[in-house]
């Protein structure tokens, strides 16, 4: 069955070769057959409504899709950009059907905010990496005052790596102890690490201003340790979409706290969401270094929050070779 499935999976990537693949902007005239396809396959952001639906496809949106010519109107793969000005946030915000229509000739920011792969068979098989270069290639065709490409993206791994690889030794490793002393004091005793968790473990913790407002920096920085410290067992970065966005040449732009306060947002990643950004001039670069050298290229922001425990594991270098 493994030289079956071995054999198959290369004939499907024959056959499904981007070379042959269509790309096409859907739009709300699409016929109705095509737009229920959006609702069935959108696995980021769910659809909540055809109102939401029309929304995202609004003359400030985009949706592109690639079309194979044997299967003209199912979708393999499709993603959702909304044109804005300056870098996206919120994406509670960013889908807010009363929120007014913008002019896109107007906007100098592309935010990508969901990718959804649509056929199951074909897993394994990508076509994001090309999807999005083209994209952006059309975008820039189309509208010649957009300056910035990036992502509004979740963050799926990172509160289950935080519960099962939080120790004492990793929280003050990362964590000011200040900050520490601050979760131990909202929380009403226990360890820094323990209080975190537990904060983070309780019913509408981010609508308690003291409980987020201690919680912020710290899980903010766990999160950039988490992006772009731990790996998997080749070398890559562990959680799925980073490994996605850096493989094709994005850089991890920006920590966005209390983005996405759905149920799925507060269990994935505390609420927080993160901008890849994507600079065309250094897209290639990015992925080469991130493909031949495991490199993760961030901005300086969030080397910033990656600071101390860059300094706490210098200090333990320092201490072995002393010994």
């Amino acid at each position: 069955l493994a030289d079956l499935e071995t054999e198959l999976k290369a004939l499907l990537g024959t056959w499904f070769d981007v070379g042959f693949l269509e790309l096409r902007q859907i739009t709300w005239s699409a016929p109705a057959s095509l737009l229920e396809k959006l609702f069935k396959y959108e696995k980021v952001q769910e659809i909540r409504s055809w109102d939401d639906l029309k929304n995202r496809l609004a003359a400030d949106r985009r949706c592109f899709a690639f079309f194979h010519p044997r299967m003209p109107d199912e979708p393999l793969i499709f993603v959702w950009v909304a044109l804005v000005q300056g870098m996206a946030t919120d994406i509670h915000v960013l889908l807010d059907e009363e929120a007014p229509l913008q002019d896109a000739a107007e906007a100098d920011t592309a935010i990508f905010y969901s990718i959804s792969s649509a056929q199951d068979g074909l897993r394994g098989i990508s076509f994001g990496s090309f999807l999005i270069k083209r994209v952006l290639d059309s975008l820039s065709a189309e509208l010649k005052e957009l300056e910035t490409f990036a992502t509004l993206s979740p963050i799926p791994g990172f509160m289950g790596w935080l519960k099962g690889s939080l120790t004492p030794e990793l929280m003050a490793e990362i964590v000011p102890e200040a900050e520490g002393r601050a979760l131990v004091g909202v929380n009403h005793g226990g360890t820094p690490e323990g209080a975190l968790l537990s904060l983070l473990a309780a019913p509408g913790w981010h609508r308690e201003d003291r409980i987020a407002e201690a919680l912020k920096m710290p899980v903010l920085r766990l999160v950039a340790h988490y992006l772009a410290e731990e790996k998997r067992s080749g070398g890559t970065a562990r959680d799925s979409v980073a490994h996605f966005h850096l493989s094709n040449g994005a850089r991890i732009e920006q920590l966005n706290w209390l983005a996405d306060l759905s149920p799925r947002g507060l269990e994935e990643s505390a609420g927080v969401m993160l901008n890849y950004r994507y600079e065309p001039d250094h897209i290639e670069a990015n992925h080469e270094s991130y493909r031949s050298g495991h490199a993760i290229s961030v901005s300086p922001q969030v080397r910033e929050l990656l600071t101390r425990n860059n300094k706490a594991r210098a200090n333990g270098r320092e201490r072995q070779a002393a010994n």
